[in-house]
């Protein structure tokens, strides 16, 4: 915990400490003004008292404190401040209580040199002082002489922006917000309940960080504060106006708290990151803004988070009412919009929408042309899930495909028969398909396949997923031919594929999750497309395989939205 947060009030030092004393809380104290009472410091305080839980205080707790010297004694400046004073850039993590103490001046004297102290809190900002007082401690620290309304640059370096980590999928609003001197910070809106420890704690800064960058927290914290968090990274902040401005919305659903789809985002978050870091490493210049989208209710009020007339490109969000909703708030400027997941034929008729999510009606369809270039008669089962469209799907388009077909519905996999010669009584091969992508129920699938090409050659299986049992057992299901369709799988053994597990790996020490898989494939595959502003619908043509998603865009009509058709197949051979 950091050792500086009475950061406007006066300032004093306690000049020794002695025994404990207790406190008893009253109206009005806060952990801040306790500790500046006794003159310790928070985390002192909380040390102390290990049963106050995230700073928060009621009415008649009784605190233990150390008590200092009754006698305090403000800081002295070395001297009258002369007629020769200079300037430097206030730098992250300085705060007023820090300027006095490095350059050993009053409060008081820094108050009557910089009059509008209160305001003039941003990092880059300008800061006087004695000159000596620059030149003696001030280091490497810029300085600018002020004599007589004259300025002459000492030393003037701009301190260099520092680079730190950005960790947005902790963030409630994570939106990018640019400063009135070029920095890019993400923020975060103040809710009801939150103190300075949870926000310090949920986004992993230090309060001076926080105070240095918002000096209003020394007012007191107050619901609606847009509190800036962190810089970004420089990989992530706008270095001139030829830039990629995108817009990735997720929702985290901090304003809302809701969580229902927060794990997902975040994860989702995770990949994009890594891909964004990726494009930028490579020299491609970046804007990126994450907005938290919310809910399907809440969605519209985050759209205020977004400038239409500098985005060049918006992934997200999630659902399609929220499509339709970003599609109607961009319709003027026409901005490529990217549905992750969405994906329904309301949609088609927006020309600047790009669908990644490829349709179970195409894994439908080509498991219908898949089974129609193998079928010879053969009774055919499908196995479906609890909702059974697409088992219907699939025998009802099969019907049509081939002439006087015997095909089945069935719950289970254990409902799959072998079929009877009529004229040799022998037992026949049949053609099995999976409709469902339940772990167990493809488990159960695999069982029975292999069980039933142990007693008659010539079995056929189908599956509109890939399920983990398929890569467990190969060499036996490979005596039915299996036929299934990779459903964002990822091909471990691929150079590129290696590359990216071992990076992710490396950055987030465990292995993508789902979600992270769909994040980093489509956020790299739109910005490999996008690698010039305005070049994205140029390139739509292109076929590419990201970690584990094939993109193989197609105009839904003429004026329509383009739609993921990419499917990976995978033909399993005795």
């Amino acid at each position: 915990m950091i050792k500086r947060f009475f950061l406007l009030s006066g300032l004093c030092l306690v000049l020794s400490v002695s025994a404990q004393k207790t406190h008893t809380v009253v109206k009005g104290d806060n952990p801040y003004n306790i500790s500046k009472k006794y003159g310790i410091t928070i985390d002192e305080l909380l040390k102390l008292n290990p049963k106050v839980k995230d700073g928060k205080l009621a009415i008649g707790d009784v605190l233990h404190v150390k008590a200092g010297n009754s006698g305090v004694s403000k800081i002295s400046s070395p001297s009258a401040p002369s007629s020769q004073t200079g300037k430097i850039y206030l730098q992250p993590k300085q705060t007023i209580y820090g300027i006095t103490k490095q350059y050993k001046i009053s409060e008081t004297d820094l108050r009557k040199l910089n009059p509008d102290l209160d305001s003039h809190m941003k990092i880059g900002d300008e800061i006087t002082l004695p000159l000596q007082s620059i030149k003696k401690y001030g280091g490497t620290q810029a300085a600018v002489v002020t004599t007589k309304s004259v300025e002459v640059p000492v030393e003037a370096v701009q301190p260099k922006n520092t680079k730190t980590k950005i960790d947005s999928g902790n963030e409630k609003s994570t939106m990018v917000h640019t400063s009135s001197n070029q920095d890019e910070y993400a923020t975060y809106t103040v809710e009801q309940g939150d103190t300075v420890f949870s926000i310090v704690n949920k986004f992993g800064v230090t309060i001076d960080e926080l105070i240095a960058l918002n000096p209003d927290l020394a007012k007191g914290l107050k619901t609606g504060m847009i509190l800036k968090i962190k810089k970004l990274d420089a990989a992530y902040t706008k270095k001139n106006g030829d830039a990629l401005s995108v817009v990735l919305m997720l929702p985290f659903g901090y304003s809302t708290n809701e969580t229902q789809y927060r794990a997902m985002a975040m994860d989702f978050l995770t990949g994009a990151k890594l891909a964004i870091q990726r494009n930028a490493s490579s020299g491609q210049k970046l804007d990126i803004k994450i907005v938290d989208s919310g809910n399907e209710a809440s969605f519209k009020s985050s759209l205020t988070q977004i400038n239409p007339n500098n985005t060049d490109l918006i992934v997200g969000p999630f659902f399609k009412s929220n499509v339709i909703d970003l599609l109607d708030f961009t319709k003027t400027q026409k901005i490529p919009v990217v549905a992750p997941f969405a994906n329904s034929a309301e949609l088609y008729n927006y020309s600047n929408l790009i669908i990644v999510e490829t349709n179970d009606q195409a894994y439908s369809d080509k498991i219908v042309e898949e089974v129609e270039t193998v079928y010879s008669d053969q009774k055919i089962y499908i196995v479906a899930d609890t909702k059974k469209e697409n088992a219907d799907y699939i025998k009802s388009n099969l019907g049509k495909a081939v002439k006087n077909a015997n095909i089945v519905v069935v719950n289970s996999a254990a409902d799959i028969q072998l079929d009877k010669n009529m004229m040799t009584g022998q037992s026949a091969p049949v053609i099995a398909i999976l409709a469902s992508d339940n772990d167990s129920v493809g488990e159960a699938f695999s069982s029975r396949i292999i069980a039933l090409s142990k007693e008659v050659q010539g079995m056929k299986a189908f599956s509109l997923y890939s399920v983990p049992s398929f890569e467990k057992k190969v060499d036996e299901l490979s005596q039915a031919s299996l036929v299934y369709l990779m459903d964002r799988t990822i091909n471990t053994e691929g150079s590129f594929e290696k590359e990216i597990l071992a990076a992710y790996k490396a950055k987030y020490c465990k292995a993508p999750g789902k979600y992270a898989v769909i994040g980093f494939d489509v956020m790299n595959d739109m910005l490999t497309r996008e690698n010039k502003k305005g070049e994205i619908f140029k390139q739509m043509n292109k076929v590419q395989t990201q970690l584990a998603t094939k993109f193989e865009f197609v105009k839904s009509k003429a004026n329509g939205a383009y739609v993921n058709t990419g499917l990976r197949v995978v033909r399993l051979t005795p």
